[in-house]
């Protein structure tokens, strides 16, 4: 780039246009350029506006997933598995990360036997050499990927005074983190290609404080920065076809991390709905999917009352995130167990296979 047109981007040098116009003119011609673009703009906004206001009446367009290869991070359980099975259904290859082994190995047992293709890695998400090294393989063994879910999640549930420093290094890590890592190992073939879907499942908990929950609250918040970030550079960079969805749910119940939460007012979201609403974000291209849908309503007020409103709301919506600490309180003697006679094991999945719905949307 020469120095006049950097001296002209900066603003220290006129542009070929406004050299010709006569000095007294300069500043008139300005505030026309500004208000030419200010109108530009709005009927630019006032589109896509309409277009929003139209697709939520009839609805968005499904893209087909048949074929892609998706990326399932956190998938040897939990919301992870669900996600893989509604993928595997719509003919994903599922490629699932976990660093839970059995975990890992049970779900790409259920997935194949729904005639699902999958595969499973044993990743550290809290490593970033683990996961460009699997990242690696996984380009090699498997394929292109095009679709890569970032849902893997960990949480420590104490008081920021209690938690020790090596719990609060690992949420950042695995939460978000390991979105870096994931992304930049993906992200170049998705780009190349100009195609690809990235996920990030967040929270609700990235936009609202929860006490016991300083860590973890953070790193979603941080999850959150990082899509709106990343989906603004790829519009930057001109890779339209690369998409990016948030997922913000509430407590989730089933999945192990927030089962004994004391919440409410609002109830604990079923996994299963969760699942069926990732899947539809990421087959209509959304960008934000809040759960429950209702709490859209309620995010501006966080910049429109006084604290002590958002406080009383908060402390009466959810008095204790985690009000039994099974790692660190004492554990009761337990009982002996009762001598049962044998009898044939159930090895039906009741926690990962959804039940039979006529409303599903995915």
């Amino acid at each position: 780039m020469s120095v006049e047109t950097q001296e002209y981007i900066n603003g220290m040098r006129p542009g070929p246009l406004t050299s010709e116009i006569p000095e007294c003119m300069r500043d008139k011609y300005t505030v026309v350029q500004g208000a030419m673009d200010l109108i530009v703009f709005l009927l630019v906004v006032v589109r896509h506006i309409v277009r929003a206001i139209w697709q939520s009446i009839v609805g968005a367009p499904k893209k087909e997933l048949k074929g892609a290869v998706a990326v399932v991070t956190g998938g040897g359980g939990g919301l992870g598995s669900l996600i893989a099975l509604r993928l595997a259904r719509l003919g994903c290859k599922v490629v699932l990360w976990d660093i839970n082994k059995q975990g890992l190995e049970d779900t790409v047992k259920l997935v194949k036997g729904i005639g699902g293709d999958c595969c499973g890695y044993t990743v550290d998400l809290a490593s970033r050499d683990d996961i460009y090294r699997v990242a690696k393989k996984v380009h090699e063994e498997v394929g292109r990927v095009s679709l890569l879910i970032n849902n893997a999640g960990v949480v420590s549930g104490q008081y920021l005074l209690d938690t020790p420093d090596h719990l609060i290094q690992r949420t950042f890590d695995v939460n978000v983190l390991a979105h870096f890592w994931t992304v930049k190992a993906f992200l170049p073939i998705m780009v190349e290609h100009n195609s690809g879907h990235i996920v990030t499942i967040a929270s609700m908990a990235g936009h609202v404080g929860v006490a016991k929950l300083v860590d973890y609250c953070s790193s979603k918040a941080a999850a959150c920065g990082f899509d709106e970030a990343l989906r603004l550079e790829l519009e930057v960079r001109g890779a339209t076809g690369v998409h990016t969805s948030l997922i913000c749910p509430y407590f989730i119940r089933s999945t192990g991390m927030f089962d004994q939460v004391n919440s409410r007012f609002v109830p604990q979201l079923n996994s299963n709905d969760v699942a069926d609403r990732v899947v539809l974000a990421i087959r209509t291209n959304e960008t934000l999917a809040v759960m429950p849908g209702y709490f859209r309503l309620f995010m501006p007020f966080k910049w429109l009352v006084p604290w002590p409103c958002i406080s009383e709301f908060l402390r009466g919506l959810v008095p204790d995130a985690v009000p039994i600490n099974s790692a660190h309180a004492p554990q009761p003697a337990a009982p002996p167990a009762p001598v049962l006679p044998p009898s044939k094991p159930d090895s039906r999945p009741m926690t990962l296979l959804q039940p039979s719905r006529h409303d599903r949307r995915v």
